[in-house]
């Protein structure tokens, strides 16, 4: 079988791109939990200044919620899309939304305990309006999880799955990166400008597919194949030093 071509890195950012970005695996490392996520010290200020020069047009893209963006990059405030675009945040200035519990995850919440007993390690991550397995500190639950969310899928309606970096998630079927990207593309700051995603999970392909068929383009953090994004870059700290060559030399 033919391998995929190497992505190239991406060229310059410019003040009339809108930047997209995902947060875990992208703009931070991963830890054993998602709370212990820790920024580098001069990420929020850097993301400052991004968003300065493109008079605002920088947004996070996350599974996290906003709340929990807020308070992982506090004091800074940006516009962002929340659990996978459930939630959204025009305007630094806006409130953000709350994280409402929907109905349908009480009873897959008190399922999915019964599976972590079996499992140690499992995480249960429940955000509200979505629901994600972990198993990063479970390798071997792997399949049983997956079992598990696909059984649990056709008593859904109107959810479905997103798999992840060691991670599978019951959220709405009607919101996902991609959606959450062409709603921020409809309004200032972001109108008009080419959009740039950068994401490193296969919940960021819709925002890449999105961002290339506004005549933009989708950078992959990694190696993954079978991306719709154009380059690459190769990890969190390569993402971390194109961000601040385009800080220091705005074009």
């Amino acid at each position: 079988m033919l391998e995929e071509p190497q992505r190239p890195l991406p060229p310059a950012l410019t003040n009339n791109d809108a930047l997209f970005l995902d947060v875990d695996g992208t703009l931070v490392a991963f830890a054993d939990h998602p709370d212990k996520v820790m920024p580098a010290h001069d990420l929020p200020h850097l993301l400052s200044a991004l968003a300065l020069q493109r008079n605002g047009a920088l947004a996070l893209v996350s599974g996290r919620s906003i709340a929990q963006l807020d308070a992982l990059f506090a004091p800074l405030r940006l516009p962002a899309a929340g659990l996978h675009g459930a939630q959204l945040r025009r305007r630094p200035s806006d409130t953000a939304p709350q994280a409402t519990t929907s109905e349908w995850l009480h009873t897959l919440h008190q399922q999915a305990e019964k599976l972590a007993h079996l499992h140690p390690g499992m995480l249960l991550e429940n955000k509200g309006q979505a629901l994600a397995l972990h198993w990063r500190n479970a390798p071997d639950a792997a399949a049983a999880i997956h079992a598990f969310a696909h059984a649990q899928l056709p008593n859904l309606p109107g959810v479905r799955l997103q798999p992840g970096n060691h991670v599978i998630e019951f959220i709405a079927a009607d919101h996902d990166k991609g959606q959450a990207l062409l709603a921020l593309m409809e309004s200032p700051p972001f109108a008009g400008r080419r959009p740039v995603f950068i994401g490193d999970d296969l919940t960021d392909e819709h925002g890449f597919a999105i961002a290339e068929q506004l005549h933009g383009y989708g950078v992959l953090v990694g190696t993954r194949s079978n991306s719709q994004a154009r380059y690459a870059l190769a990890d969190v700290d390569a993402v971390h030093t194109w961000l601040r060559e385009a800080a220091r030399h705005p074009t």
